[in-house]
């Protein structure tokens, strides 16, 4: 007898306790919460090759947006891109207002005053920058500004391309800027 009251008792609570847990589930899913919809803050991913770090991402927000044939990550109020070397030295940087980074092509697309520089004094500034992870190259077909300060070279054009290193560069139309002369004379 003792028994049953223990367990009816007992099964008792199970089902208080289950119906305010269903209560709080219930309270979640009214707030319009989305399962396809991932977020975080401050948020840091690190890539990495062959256990190397080749790349570090730091954003105050994060949305994933979980697709089966195309998930992807939005960076709604801003993001930093560290790149880095073999020897973990970071030696870019890019900065945006959004960013968006698509899995399926692997591509992240930076907006909103971007700004690409390394550690050698050269910056990139285009409302528009366009990082390929496969290819390792950071593109646009926007209007670009760049300045190579040790140089004193200011160089406008529309459409860019660089190694993530930004090493190696080349804008593809409309180009025009100061250069420094100096570059170019060589002695006869």
């Amino acid at each position: 007898m003792i028994y049953r009251i223990v367990i009816i008792f007992f099964i008792g609570m199970v089902m208080a306790s289950c119906s305010n847990k269903m209560e709080d589930i219930d309270e979640l899913l009214a707030e319009g919460l989305d399962a396809k919809v991932e977020r975080g803050k401050n948020v840091r991913i690190i890539y990495s090759d062959s256990a190397v770090i080749k790349l570090v991402v730091h954003a105050p927000v994060m949305e994933r947006f979980v697709d089966y044939n195309n998930s992807k990550d939005v960076f709604p109020k801003g993001i930093l891109l560290e790149f880095m070397d073999e020897n973990k030295t970071v030696n870019s940087w890019l900065k945006a207002e959004t960013a968006i980074r698509e899995e399926r092509t692997q591509k992240i697309t930076a907006k909103g005053n971007v700004v690409f520089y390394n550690d050698k004094n050269q910056k990139i500034e285009t409302p528009e920058l366009i990082w390929d992870e496969k290819e390792r190259i950071v593109y646009t077909e926007k209007l670009v500004r760049i300045t190579q300060a040790e140089k004193g070279d200011t160089t406008y054009g529309f459409g860019f391309k660089a190694n993530q290193e930004f090493t190696r560069f080349e804008i593809k139309k409309k180009v025009q800027g100061k250069i420094n002369v100096s570059d170019l004379v060589t002695e006869f």
